[in-house]
């Protein structure tokens, strides 16, 4: 079980026991399995791929890092900065290429969120929220859960970033766990925050509203030269949205089962809760303040342009500014910057492969091998979803993924009169399942707040990635054409 984000949230949810100390047994494994993957980088970098040398580096500590990541065979955030550091100590790239993703917005937004889980759990902010909201939609697990799982999906449409929808999702998530008085990681507490998390990173790509989405849009109609509409684009993926929802709900219950079916006391006991906490504390009016402010920003910023990460961060320190905000330097101090470090380690990967060209030869060899099978039939929709899907795994920054990509996928749709609107749709939608915390730094995010584990993530992603592909097997030859989108 990885220990990433152990502290990260360490006041946000009722104290759990401590972890037991890795046995020399387990740190024995550890370090085998560590040597295989480095042996196996080494071997790679050997073979004679006829690949240019500081490219053939790369990939082989790329290789290295991502092998890491999955197999958690060193915590994800030391794991990263080690790939960093091979690039910066072999040659492959200068320091301020191999490190760059600490200059990157999305670790430092990923510090902003933390902020705020601090700040909502330190003020008592989202227990508040949590009895105010179940008081409304009622105080049975499921129901909750399925009220949880439609708000994010709304929320998609008012605010455009999958880590700030996060943020405010967890904040009343955190209240209902502790609600129900079950621990981080009991049945409750995983099934919730898995769902939310993973779905905030897929309905990125069903609404024009993400940074992924839109850089799709950019490229389809740049290169594919067709119009990208909203409303066609939302259109499309409706269908998809509702199954997804339902299918998520059901399967957070059924994986999860809660371990209390509806809070205890009901109605009675959410009033009492609430009584018993008083008028409105100066530090939950701060918090809920600080939120408000946050999210008014997010949902306007079609009109002041201000970034999405520059809000998260700003008010993430205005929490930290004495008066002003709720925290201190003590809660600074307790923040695990392991995700962080991840984040930006993940950012400077995709970084390195571009400036040493090695991203060109994976683009292109994906290509190579996909290109015969784009035939315009029922099934090129999965050729196009799974190469999407793998490529992701290869490439974990989505933009990086999808800027690299659909320019060629364009190019090959015009010159074999296809319809580059239904390739780059069918390959952006491909680039939203997941199965590993690197591919997306909502994830990373949703991950540091300790509440359920990489396995969790593997589980949910995997069914849920097989659901949308044959969603999508559906939509694509029998609704797509109603709507206007041809093969």
């Amino acid at each position: 079980m990885s220990q990433l984000a152990a502290s990260t949230h360490a006041n946000a949810a009722p104290p759990r026991a401590a972890a037991p100390s890795p046995t020399p047994a387990a740190d024995a494994r550890a370090l085998v399995l560590l040597a295989a993957l480095a042996l196996a980088s080494l071997v790679f970098r050997l073979l004679p791929l006829g690949i240019e040398p500081r490219a053939h580096s790369a990939l082989a500590i790329a290789a290295f890092m991502i092998a890491c990541w999955m197999t958690q065979a060193l915590d994800h955030g030391i794991a990263g900065i080690l790939g960093c550091f091979l690039f910066w100590m072999l040659g492959v790239a200068r320091f301020e290429t191999a490190f760059s993703g600490f200059a990157d917005t999305t670790p430092w937004f990923l510090f902003g969120a933390i902020c705020f889980g601090l700040m909502g759990s330190k003020s008592g902010l989202a227990r508040r929220l949590a009895y105010i909201i179940m008081q409304r939609i009622g105080y049975s697990y499921p129901r909750l859960l399925l009220g949880l799982i439609v708000s994010n999906f709304l929320l998609t449409a008012v605010v455009p970033s999958g880590i700030a929808r996060v943020v405010i999702m967890a904040a009343i998530a955190m209240g209902l766990i502790e609600a129900f008085g079950v621990d981080r990681r009991s049945n409750i507490a995983r099934g919730m925050f898995v769902i939310l998390v993973y779905q905030a990173t897929i309905f990125d790509k069903m609404l024009i509203a993400g940074a992924s989405s839109i850089t799709a849009r950019g490229a389809i109609e740049r290169f594919g030269q067709v119009d990208v509409l909203w409303s066609r684009w939302f259109l499309a993926y409706v269908p998809c949205d509702i199954l997804v929802m339902i299918v998520a709900w059901r399967l957070a219950l059924w994986m999860y089962p809660p371990e209390i079916a509806a809070l205890p006391g009901g109605a009675e006991f959410l009033r009492g809760q609430l009584k018993a906490m008083g008028r409105w504390s100066s530090a939950e009016i701060k918090a809920l303040v600080l939120m408000l402010v946050a999210i008014g920003l997010w949902v306007t910023d079609f009109v002041h342009h201000i970034p999405p990460p520059m809000i998260g961060l700003g008010v993430g320190l205005l929490s930290l500014t004495p008066r002003i905000g709720v925290l201190d330097a003590e809660d600074a101090r307790k923040v695990n910057y392991l995700p962080i470090f991840f984040v930006a380690a993940a950012v400077g990967l995709t970084n390195v492969l571009v400036q040493t060209k090695a991203l060109d030869i994976v683009t292109s060899g994906l290509f190579e091998w996909m290109k015969p099978h784009i035939t315009g039939s029922i099934w090129s929709t999965m050729i196009l979803y799974w190469s999407a899907f793998a490529y992701h795994i290869v490439i974990g920054n989505e933009i990086a993924m999808l800027s690299t990509s659909l320019p060629i996928l364009m190019a090959y749709a015009r010159e074999h009169a296809m319809n580059p609107l239904t390739l780059g749709m069918i390959w952006t939608f491909g680039a939203g399942p997941k199965i590993f915390m690197y591919e997306s730094a909502v994830l990373v995010v949703g991950y540091s707040y300790g509440y359920f584990t990489n396995r969790d993530m593997m589980k949910v992603g995997a069914v849920l990635s097989v659901v949308t592909a044959l969603i999508l097997l559906l939509l694509v030859p029998l609704y797509w054409p109603l709507i206007g989108i041809t093969r």
